[in-house]
């Protein structure tokens, strides 16, 4: 699961080093229509098929009967967190899961059949992995944490929407796929005028949309 994190980060940031490159380029080509109906077909809600914990997470850690040994505590930069009675536990690159399993084992020692829980209240450590971006021809380009059921048209307003040398139907919606990413072509002229919401995508973390100037 951390590979896939560190696959998201690295192919955001490559992704952005292509935009730059690419902004006086106009038209750009989209991605094949394989590719692109397999990055339609990817989970929009997380990134990640299930949440990997890292530092500046922080977590609630919940002992049935054994209040005293409850806590609520961040995941320190070395991956570490505190437990009482058992210490340090390694808690970086572990889903909530994982971690609960091996603070059981650890107070195993002490307590009969500890029932422990592990939820994560601060998900500090996806804070860029989990953004969604519009770069171009809009009023304020910006980067917003992603949000559940967010589409192409919420994160085009969020940003303003155009300024008056976008070309809207030519707009391209980027989209981290593995180790490479995808380009997927949006109409947002189509969406804006004539109410036509076929390319109105769901967004997916690590999602930069990207609204290029008319050509004169």
């Amino acid at each position: 699961m951390m590979s896939q994190k560190l696959s998201l980060a690295g192919g955001v940031l490559s992704l952005l080093v292509t935009l730059v490159l690419a902004g006086c380029a106009t038209g750009p080509n989209a991605s094949s229509p394989d590719k692109i109906r397999r990055a339609l077909a990817l989970n929009t809600d997380t990134s990640v098929e299930r949440y990997v914990l890292g530092p500046t997470d922080v977590v609630k850690v919940s002992v049935w009967r054994n209040p005293e040994l409850s806590i609520t505590v961040p995941v320190r930069p070395d991956g570490m967190i505190s437990v009482p009675l058992i210490g340090d536990v390694a808690a970086g690159n572990k889903t909530p899961e994982l971690l609960a399993y091996d603070i059981k084992g650890g107070l195993s020692q002490y307590i009969r059949e500890p029932q422990v829980s592990v939820v994560v209240t601060a998900m500090g450590s996806h804070e860029f992995t989990d953004r969604v971006r519009v770069t171009g021809a809009v009023q304020s380009p910006i980067s917003v944490p992603h949000r559940s059921g967010m589409t192409v048209l919420d994160l085009f307003l969020s940003a303003g929407a155009a300024n008056a040398f976008a070309s809207l139907n030519d707009a391209m919606l980027y989209r981290p796929m593995g180790d490479e990413v995808v380009a997927i072509p949006v109409r947002l002229e189509d969406i804006l005028e004539r109410g036509d919401i076929k390319t109105n995508y769901a967004m997916r973390p690590g999602d930069i949309l990207s609204v290029p100037e008319r050509s004169f």
